[in-house]
């Protein structure tokens, strides 16, 4: 839920990040608060709380609190913590392997597996896949088509924009576009989603919540987690979109049945020679 308040803050109302704030910097204060209390310490209305609450999914204050009470709980011995420059490799070590783990179980209680499903009946029912990320998350785009070209379909990974526009263009109702942004907010990817769903191509986006790529898919699979800062690759926003890839892959696999086991076999013998006794 902090993830998801700290990615759609600049989506909301000047109010309502008024509270936003305020929650982000004593989210344990906040969890115990009244609705009165917290308006206060934001100040802002009662009903600013609301609508705050309601523009993150909740029906209301006690949902919204119930839903922070879980993640606050579920945080475990698992930490995020930020990286200084004077940490020893010790530390340093500690901090990044705890923090990638608190991600992947961040991760396993926000999936939305109404969403993992639409995804994986959209993969049954295509007929090609295209993978479209930039930087950091271009690494991810190829390390999927890796994964899904063994499931026997064509697949393919593109980061250069220019030939993500092309791609796009060539796509239609019978393909199915991911495209792979932890920001969301990528102009050039944005824009060649746009082509590929005028093409006809159904998208599905893992990106942070309410983002505008977000709001451009069909599918969302939703990628919240918080980063050290700005300086540091997105090392564990790029982890929480291969495990989402890792999921999607092998629930199509599984749906796929035997058909689908035997071209997996198929290729895995295919390179067996390559390996020494």
């Amino acid at each position: 839920m902090l993830s998801k308040i700290k990615s759609a803050r600049e989506s909301l109302r000047k109010s309502e990040q008024k509270v936003a704030d305020a929650i982000l910097k004593d989210p344990d204060t906040s969890v115990q608060s009244s609705i009165q209390m917290l308006a206060t310490t934001a100040a802002v209305s009662e009903p600013t709380v609301i609508r705050f609450c309601r523009a993150l999914d909740c029906t209301g204050f006690q949902e919204f609190k119930l839903k922070l009470a879980r993640d606050l709980a579920s945080r475990g011995t698992f930490i995020y913590q930020d990286v200084s420059l004077e940490d020893d490799t010790r530390e340093l070590s500690n901090k990044i392997l705890d923090s990638a783990m608190a991600s992947l179980v961040h991760i396993r209680n926000q999936v939305n597996h109404e969403a993992l499903e639409k995804a994986i009946d959209a993969y049954q029912r295509c007929q090609r896949v295209e993978f479209y990320g930039s930087g950091g998350s271009a690494v991810v785009a190829e390390d999927a088509q890796l994964k899904f070209f063994r499931l026997g379909k064509p697949a393919n990974a593109y980061s250069d924009p220019h030939i993500q526009n092309a791609s796009a263009a060539l796509q239609d109702e019978h393909s199915l576009v991911i495209a792979i942004s932890s920001s969301g907010r990528n102009e050039d990817l944005l824009h060649t989603v746009k082509i590929a769903r005028e093409a006809g191509a159904t998208v599905v986006a893992l990106t942070a919540t309410r983002s505008p790529l977000a709001r451009l898919a069909d599918i969302n699979l939703h990628v919240d987690v918080v980063e050290d800062s700005d300086i540091f690759a997105p090392i564990k926003s790029r982890l929480a979109q291969i495990v989402l890839l890792d999921i999607l892959s092998v629930g199509a696999a599984v749906r796929g049945g035997e058909d689908t086991l035997k071209r997996l076999s198929k290729a895995r013998r295919a390179i067996d020679f390559k390996f020494v006794p």
